[in-house]
């Protein structure tokens, strides 16, 4: 779905499509941060320096992002 289907789908009156299109936004949106909490991470930033700028606590960006505790 690109971001003009995406515009046009939330605003969307049959809820059916609108569910569709958050799920499609949520999926985004964990990418986008996966994304930009690696990068944080290879520029040497801490867990408790990701989980302020995500306003978490470091243990649950950690638990959610640390290769090793998968």
């Amino acid at each position: 779905m690109d971001i003009e289907q995406l515009r046009l789908h939330i605003s969307s009156d049959d809820p059916a499509i609108g569910l569709r299109a958050s799920l499609a936004l949520h999926r985004l949106a964990e990418r986008v941060e996966a994304n930009h909490v690696a990068a944080a991470r290879e520029k040497g930033w801490s867990w408790q320096q990701i989980g302020d700028a995500l306003g978490i606590t470091r243990q649950s960006v950690h638990t959610k992002y640390n290769k090793e505790s998968s």
